[in-house]
């Protein structure tokens, strides 16, 4: 018997390029950075003032008033893309069995703006004057929870916490459901609303965040020599998987199939990855395994590439070790240069970055790539979008804690 195929048949995006896929898939192919001076909140007495923030985003077009406050600003992202990514499925007429239908959503730091938020109220104003929500507006599951009860959806729920590899680790436990026959349809990516102070701070102390203050649109530079750490950046990535059969039944579009999964853990250090990046290219073969590919297979790579030092040059020896000579044939590009660093939304959003590159034929580059590291000497589609025939796709996805989860995608064909 023939393994289940899962196909991609929706897809949701909000991100600091744009509040809706197109939006940002334009903003990709423009080369736009979305990083600015952050307007949130009054950020003059932090060493780091810059962040990709979502300008614009209004939480009433998606969630009904009364239910806004009750909300931290991860669930209030994750119901937004989970909608788009829905409606664009085609299951707005309820036509789905609820009990075949789940959501898996990752998230690196869930409700932090909620944490801090009551940790003030704590302090000024007591105990007693802390909000009943306090704690369903923090939890990690919650954007997971929030969307099943919004979508009506009865099957498997539930969240992945693994840093920034968790909205890529929730699409992988989201393909295993549909392929092993747990449910057809999964709703699940990755969502995360850490530009506030308490985040900003811890970040800023241990110097992941980049400090190029006076230049924000250039501060995200993956794999160029000059790279001083990632921007801090917010949003959600949701997409709707399916199993093809019932996909093809209903008539459903499809954007690309989900071939494989790899997952490994380090085992090394608290934010560090492993020497030579050893547990990233398990996870890449461990991809391409699960997908019955070769390497010479794969023409793109969507890069975790976070503009830290260690990261991309680990990133890069590891994506030489895997695919060796075939690695000066890949095009390799980190959309983080545009996006920042969503944490736990990453994987969603570069999921779609990847399932678009497969379907427009156009890779999006990597820009503010200026100065080459000798360590870094893969082709990563410097500054310029790149018109490319690609038909099979790996997006990486690196976490503090040693966790690397990897994705492999194909377009679809019968």
């Amino acid at each position: 018997m023939s393994p289940r195929r899962v196909v991609v048949t929706g897809m949701g995006a909000l991100t600091p390029l744009g509040l809706d896929v197109q939006s940002f898939w334009d903003g990709l192919v423009a080369g736009r950075s979305g990083c600015a001076e952050i307007s949130s909140f009054d950020a003059s007495g932090f060493p780091v003032r810059i962040a990709c923030e979502l300008p614009g985003f209004d939480p009433e077009e998606y969630i009904e008033k009364r239910d806004i406050r009750k909300m931290d600003p991860v669930t209030r992202y994750a119901m937004a893309a989970a909608q788009m990514a829905w409606k664009e499925a085609g299951f707005d007429d309820g036509a789905i069995a609820p009990e075949r239908a789940g959501v898996v959503i990752g998230t690196g730091v869930g409700g932090i703006q909620t944490l801090e938020n009551q940790h003030t109220v704590l302090m000024e104003k007591g105990p007693r004057r802390i909000s009943p929500f306090f704690i369903p507006m923090l939890i990690a599951d919650m954007p997971s929870g929030q969307v099943s009860i919004h979508l009506g959806l009865k099957g498997p729920n539930y969240a992945t916490v693994s840093a920034c590899a968790s909205g890529a680790h929730a699409i992988g436990a989201a393909y295993h459901a549909v392929r092993d026959g747990d449910a057809e349809v999964m709703v699940t990516g990755g969502t995360e609303a850490a530009v506030c102070p308490l985040s900003l701070g811890g970040f800023a102390n241990m110097k992941a965040i980049s400090a190029r203050n006076d230049e924000p649109e250039k501060a995200s530079r993956p794999f160029d020599r000059d790279r001083d750490g990632f921007v801090l950046g917010e949003g959600a990535g949701i997409v709707v998987l399916e199993e093809l059969d019932h996909a093809k039944a209903r008539g459903a579009r499809i954007f690309a199939e989900m071939v494989g999964f790899g997952a490994t853990g380090d085992a090394y250090h608290m934010t560090a990855p492993a020497p030579e990046g050893e547990g990233m290219a398990r996870a890449m073969s461990a991809a391409l395994a699960a997908g019955g590919l070769d390497p010479s297979d794969v023409q793109y790579i969507n890069a975790h590439g976070t503009s830290t030092p260690p990261n991309d040059k680990l990133e890069t020896a590891a994506i030489r070790t895997v695919f060796g000579d075939h690695a000066e044939r890949l095009a390799v590009s980190s959309t983080k240069s545009m996006t920042g660093h969503l944490l736990g939304a990453a994987g969603g959003i570069e999921f779609v970055a990847t399932v678009l590159t497969l379907e427009k034929k156009i890779v999006p580059p990597t820009i503010n790539y200026e100065t080459p590291d000798p360590e870094c000497d893969l082709d990563y589609v410097p500054n310029q979008a790149r018109e490319a025939e690609v038909t099979c796709a790996l997006t990486n996805s690196f976490g503090f804690g040693g966790h690397n989860a990897v994705i492999a995608l194909r377009r679809f064909d019968e």
